[in-house]
């Protein structure tokens, strides 16, 4: 009987020891563990110290508490469901580059960029916005450089009379520049005549078809305004003619032809004054040129455009006359030529 009842003393005796010890006092014990069965062996009922207070210090319910949660939520065993895209609208976020932003998704870019650093759309364009048609000149030579139609949008198609139209300009403007190189000559020599100075020029000698008695053709250009020459007959004197003659091809510019027998109003009545005369020019080549020239009834000298090159020659044919009367005949008082001065540097 004693025995026996020593028995449970013996399994009681590790609690006895833990509150005598000081150090275990002061560590958080741990939930208590269920009581030995009375039936185990003495032996496995009694730890080591050292190992239980080891075994006391690991905090197992803590590192459970600290473990990271999974990333993954669970879901129904056999149905898997994929993560949702996350749609993300357009804005404007804040950029490290400074500029104007995109017309498309509004993000700054630099001036010197032509697309967009985000979505890549063009910079020169802005939805919504038609851009202005340049003129034709600038967009002759760009008929394989124009930018694609947008998706859906359908180009326009040319065809018909107005592209039959376009091919007939582009043709006068070939024909124009072709033109324009074979007489640039011509064009340049007419800009000179326009600009340069006038120097009056007398002919070499001069002949006339008939003359009045003490009124030769030579009058015609003595620079005096107050002689003249008549043909001697009356009427119109159609078909008579004075022609002065140049030793070396002379260049004219224009012509001053004075009517009557002087400058004076007061004389226009005494005379048949010219109205229509050809002027028949010829050059140092052999080939002639007949201009009509139409003067008024006017005193004074009238100025008309002679332009003329390489002229060694000019038959002036009187074909109608103003203030025809039987006893007045055609008078002429002055024909002055001009031509380039010299000291115009030309």
């Amino acid at each position: 009987m004693r025995e026996a009842g020593h028995g449970p003393e013996r399994a009681q005796s590790p609690a006895g020891a833990s509150e005598e010890d000081d150090t275990l006092a002061t560590i958080p014990a741990a939930p208590a563990a269920p009581a030995a069965s009375p039936a185990a062996p003495p032996a496995a009922a009694t730890p080591d110290a050292s190992e239980r207070a080891r075994a006391l210090l690991v905090p197992v319910a803590d590192q459970r508490a600290a473990a990271p949660a999974p990333d993954v939520a669970p879901v129904l065993p056999g149905v898997p469901a994929a993560a949702r895209p996350r749609v993300q609208a357009p804005s404007g976020e804040p950029a490290d580059e400074t500029g104007p932003p995109c017309p498309w998704c509004e993000v700054g870019n630099r001036p010197d960029r032509h697309f967009c650093r985000r979505c890549g759309m063009s910079l020169a364009e802005r939805p919504g916005v038609s851009e202005a048609r340049r003129p034709w000149w600038r967009r002759m030579w760009e008929s394989g450089d124009r930018p694609a139609p947008w998706a859906g949008e359908r180009p326009k198609l040319r065809r018909g009379i107005g592209r039959a139209f376009t091919w007939i300009a582009y043709g006068l403007a070939l024909a124009l520049v072709i033109y324009g190189a074979f007489n640039v000559g011509t064009a340049w020599n007419a800009a000179r005549d326009h600009f340069t100075k006038r120097a009056q020029i007398t002919p070499d000698s001069v002949a006339a078809s008939r003359s009045f008695g003490g009124h030769p053709p030579k009058a015609l250009f003595d620079k005096i305004s107050n002689s003249w020459w008549g043909p001697g007959i009356s009427q119109s004197a159609d078909g008579e003619w004075i022609e002065a003659h140049f030793k070396e091809p002379t260049r004219l510019l224009d012509i001053l032809i004075t009517s009557g027998i002087s400058t004076k109003a007061s004389d226009l009545s005494e005379a048949a004054l010219p109205h229509r005369m050809d002027a028949i020019i010829t050059t140092a080549d052999g080939k002639t040129t007949t201009r009509r020239i139409t003067l008024d009834q006017v005193s004074g000298p009238q100025q008309r455009k002679f332009r003329a090159q390489n002229v060694v020659s000019v038959r002036f044919v009187i074909r109608s006359a103003f203030n025809v009367a039987a006893d007045k005949q055609v008078s002429i008082a002055e024909i002055e030529f001009f031509t380039r001065a010299t000291t115009s540097g030309t």
